[in-house]
């Protein structure tokens, strides 16, 4: 018997934070050459996606022209200060109707691997949701499967993400990871000590 066709799978990446404690947009802030945010989407472009999408908000037309978004949909997401859970909900609208597993990947986190999401869809199995375990605690990137998509189309609150995690604990797998959670770029301090960290 021929084995089962591989599941079609989105990629999300999630920049569309207004960066209100940065004071500027830290998807611009210079990184490896480029921008921060160009760092995660050449990442995102390296995981072979059938779908890539970005969710953009905060400093937007300064993003469009400045990053490399070639190969991505755009979504722009009007309620972007409501958190990124909001943009989450905005991107279901854009999948492709034959995604059946969704990715999310944060903007300012440039430390997540092309290897950590194969990792990560090869270890999630069946489950309907699959977050990464580290050496310190849960960390993105997660998957989601499509019996999902209806309730990230609902979320509004910052932090939701984390909620329908909690709410459907028993249905979570979690994937092994070696190593800390990547740091993302909330703070100065955040984006030195990513800085810092880079090889």
């Amino acid at each position: 018997m021929p084995a089962p066709p591989e599941p079609f799978v989105s990629g999300l990446v999630l920049a569309a934070g207004g960066s209100s404690r940065l004071g500027r947009p830290k998807q611009l802030l210079p990184y490896r050459g480029a921008t921060l945010l160009d760092s995660v989407l050449e990442t995102a472009r390296a995981c072979a996606f059938d779908q890539l999408l970005v969710a953009l908000g905060g400093a937007v037309d300064d993003v469009r022209g400045a990053v490399d978004l070639r190969g991505a949909d755009v979504v722009v997401n009007a309620a972007f200060g409501t958190g990124c859970s909001s943009s989450v909900a905005a991107a279901t609208g854009a999948l492709d109707p034959r995604c059946h597993v969704l990715v999310l990947l944060l903007g300012d986190q440039p430390g997540v691997t092309p290897a950590t999401v194969r990792a990560l869809l090869d270890g999630r199995g069946v489950a309907p949701l699959a977050v990464c375990r580290y050496d310190d605690g849960r960390g993105h990137p997660f998957a989601f499967a499509r019996t999902t998509f209806g309730e990230l189309a609902e979320l509004h609150r910052d932090k939701a993400v984390w909620t329908l995690l909690e709410r459907r604990a028993a249905e979570v797998a979690e994937v092994t990871v070696a190593g800390p959670v990547p740091r993302d770029v909330d703070t100065w301090d955040d984006y030195e000590a990513v800085l810092a960290a880079t090889p």
